[in-house]
């Protein structure tokens, strides 16, 4: 494939999807763009073509995107509303949703009998990487259809192939526990200094320095500190992937203990209203269980 004369149909135009097609828009290739919420896609009016189905978007495209938010609705647009169907022969198309890994095959399998390639490719570094075009891509599939839409990923990010399809997937449930272990680690270590007089900001400063250094440390620290929850990433998102990390686990007999007490974290976070903010914002929950703010200085605040 000739990168420039490739013509992409990105169905999935939300927070992170959004930056993305900014940055395939600026590297100079043709779009055609499908969104749920159509509104989501009016920026790009002028830029790119507006699809009004599924089908639609994909019929004649080189390569396919999705960046959807979970798999059931993956499944809605691409199985039910004929997305894959609608898949030209020797058309690539990749999902850049975090879904089960099973599904992922299932839906290579589909697009397969179209004479398809396929490629499950979700992503890591949240609304700054994508407006960055600064991406960790984790993509499953054949060494020929990744090689195929390497220079796509180039715009985004950073592609490693990780394996066949599938891979990707579970790559991407690697990262999400670690992620999310981590934010309950910071929270925690943040709290815990916090309440014993020392100033958070200054603990964050020092830690970043050490072995507990760490972007989630130097990013939703930052955040925590700030208690700026603005979703980046929302709690919502972080609570499926955990769900899927213990679903995927149990397939594999595994028992993941760290996994499944962040996942009930991030349940009750959700249950006491906190489903759209920033998955950084398990704070809140932490905050709530103990009865104690955190503050930015080292005075902890108490409620009453």
């Amino acid at each position: 494939m000739t990168e420039k004369r490739l013509h992409i149909a990105f169905l999935g135009v939300g927070l992170m999807g959004a930056p993305m097609v900014r940055n395939l828009l600026g590297a100079g290739y043709p779009m055609t763009l499908w969104n749920r919420t159509a509104s989501k896609c009016e920026p790009f009016v002028n830029e790119a073509t507006i699809a009004g189905s599924p089908e639609d978007a994909v019929r004649d495209a080189d390569v396919v995107i999705t960046m959807l938010e979970n798999g059931d609705v993956l499944d809605d647009v691409m199985v039910a509303q004929g997305g894959i169907a609608a898949l030209k022969a020797g058309a690539v198309y990749i999902d850049m949703s975090s879904v089960q890994p099973s599904l992922a095959r299932r839906h290579a399998a589909l697009v397969q009998e179209q004479g398809a390639g396929y490629v499950d490719a979700p992503v890591s570094g949240g609304t700054v990487g994508a407006e960055q075009a600064t991406l960790s891509i984790m993509a499953g599939g054949s060494e020929a259809d990744v090689e195929r839409v390497r220079p796509v990923f180039e715009v985004l990010g950073k592609c490693t192939p990780i394996g066949p399809v599938g891979a990707g997937q579970l790559a991407k449930l690697a990262n999400q526990a670690i992620v999310g272990i981590t934010i309950g680690a910071v929270s925690e270590a943040l709290l815990l200094a916090a309440k014993g007089g020392a100033d958070p900001a200054a603990v964050r400063e020092a830690l970043m320095g050490g072995f507990a250094g760490s972007r989630i440390l130097e990013l939703h620290g930052q955040r925590m500190i700030d208690r700026d929850f603005s979703p980046g990433a929302p709690a919502r998102i972080q609570l499926k992937d955990l769900r899927m990390i213990l679903d995927e686990a149990r397939s594999e007999g595994l028992t993941l203990p760290l996994s499944q007490q962040v996942h009930n974290e991030y349940k009750s976070l959700i249950a006491n209203g906190h489903s759209d903010v920033d998955h950084s914002g398990l704070l809140l929950e932490l905050e709530h269980l103990n009865g104690a703010l955190l503050g930015s200085s080292s005075v902890i605040k108490h409620k009453k």
